[in-house]
């Protein structure tokens, strides 16, 4: 028989299931399991006296162990999980589950104490334990579907998706930050943006291409939004007038996933996190850097020192979002004009110096850093100069000295997006979390 998956058991049939012990009722006559897969759960009743056999099974079990259960599922009022239940004729048991070593949910109401769930740090050791459960396995249900509907988003865009090498001949974009390693008979470094491939697709005339892969960054940071490894979603396209055709192509973007990710998941999303997602409107709000300080100063009385105007703080941020929901009841804003000092060399500057790009604040935290770049091999080799990186990008100028269409781009950060949704720590959206302490699992 082919195994049904939970969530697709129908009454009056007779399926076989798969999955872990979740609740186990062992009575004298009956007992009384809750099994689980990815797709659900289902409660299965073993009916003791009938089934002497079985029930000698179940008396092995304890939770998480793995089984193979057959049997007819029938409707049942009284059953308060979905009102159906499966009554096994066979049973298979795949493997015994040991004590566990972590707790991974809050139980309320213990006879003696309540249960406490283990840290964080706690359930990453047992990472593969702790994912077991429902809201761990919605993480990885959205993410799958965020990545997919925005490549399909963009592949309907005539968008081409790259693969961009990680192992790299010289530091990519700043120089600093980046993950050295020994390449055969020389030095190579861990990429920590695919930025110079993405242009140099926009240079062999590919027009438009995006890229979903990982990204290393060796930045000591100890924040709940920073990991030295995560998956970035990365896109460039060529033909643009001005870097709010970048803005308007993300507004569009992310306006497009969160539809689609509220009428699948939006349910599920409050019932297990208590988060609202909300389509924004569009455009986005759009505010220049130093008219936001003057606006949270203003409203706030929030001040910096003038050394730090050039860039947004991180408090600065946070304090975004509160603004544009006030102003705008937006969750999102645009924020243009920072100082040349403070981005990277590669973006286009305007008659004034300022360079046109911008940052995404989504939910008090920046997830997008977008702009036009500079096209024009002079310009460039000249911004390049002035940041003294012209001997370390010599291989990436290259791609500029023989025709190259103007073109912008950006990036957001998969894992970043994720625990925005939900509302949680970087460490709990991860897969696996890489940070500075942290090598294993």
């Amino acid at each position: 028989m082919d195994r049904t998956y939970i969530a697709d058991l129908k009454p009056d049939t007779t399926c076989k299931i798969q999955g872990y012990v979740e609740n186990l009722r062992n009575k004298r006559t009956m007992a009384f399991l809750v099994i689980k897969d990815l797709s659900g759960k289902v409660q299965v009743t073993v009916e003791k006296e009938k089934y002497p056999e079985i029930a000698a099974e179940v008396d092995k079990l304890t939770l998480d162990s793995v089984v193979t259960f057959e049997g007819p599922v029938i409707a049942n009022e009284y059953v308060k999980l979905n009102g159906i239940e499966m009554l096994p004729t066979s049973i298979k048991i795949e493997s015994i589950a040991e004590a566990l070593p972590i707790q991974r949910d809050e139980i309320k109401g213990g006879k003696a104490k309540d249960l406490e769930r283990s840290s964080i740090d706690q359930r990453l050791d047992y990472r593969w334990i702790d994912l077991r459960t429902e809201q761990n396995q919605l993480i990885f249900k959205l993410q799958t579907y965020m990545v997919k509907v925005m490549r399909d988003f963009l592949s309907d865009r005539n968008f081409l998706e790259i693969h961009s090498p990680k192992l790299i001949g010289a530091a990519s974009e700043s120089g600093s930050d980046v993950f050295e390693l020994t390449y055969f008979d020389r030095k190579a470094y861990l990429s920590q943006s695919p930025q110079f491939y993405k242009q140099m697709a926009m240079a062999s005339g590919l027009e438009r291409i995006f890229e979903v892969g990982p990204v290393f960054r060796a930045e000591k940071s100890f924040t709940s939004k920073h990991a030295t490894e995560f998956t970035g979603f990365d896109l460039e396209f060529s033909y643009i007038d001005s870097f709010r055709d970048v803005m308007k192509l993300e507004e569009e973007l992310l306006t497009d996933m969160l539809t689609k990710v509220k009428e699948k998941f939006g349910d599920e999303i409050e019932r297990l996190y208590g988060l609202e997602v909300k389509v924004p409107t569009t455009p986005f709000p759009v505010i220049k850097l130093a008219d936001l300080y003057d606006e949270l100063e203003k409203n706030y009385g929030y001040k910096v020192d003038d050394s730090e105007k050039g860039d947004l703080t991180t408090e600065a941020e946070k304090l975004s979002y509160k603004w544009v929901q006030e102003k705008y009841d937006h969750e999102f804003l645009f924020i243009t004009d920072y100082d040349a000092e403070k981005r990277a060399f590669y973006h286009m500057r305007d008659e004034n110096g300022v360079p046109m790009g911008y940052d995404l604040i989504w939910r008090g935290v920046e997830i997008t850093t977008g702009a036009q770049r500079e096209h024009r091999y002079d310009v460039l080799k000249a911004q390049c100069d002035e940041k003294g990186l012209t001997e370390d990008v010599k291989f990436y100028l290259e791609f500029f000295k023989y025709g190259c269409p103007p073109h912008g781009g950006f990036g957001l950060g998969v894992d970043r997006l994720t625990m925005l949704f939900l509302g949680l720590g970087i460490k709990e959206v991860m897969y696996i979390f890489r940070g500075p302490n942290r090598l294993n699992p």
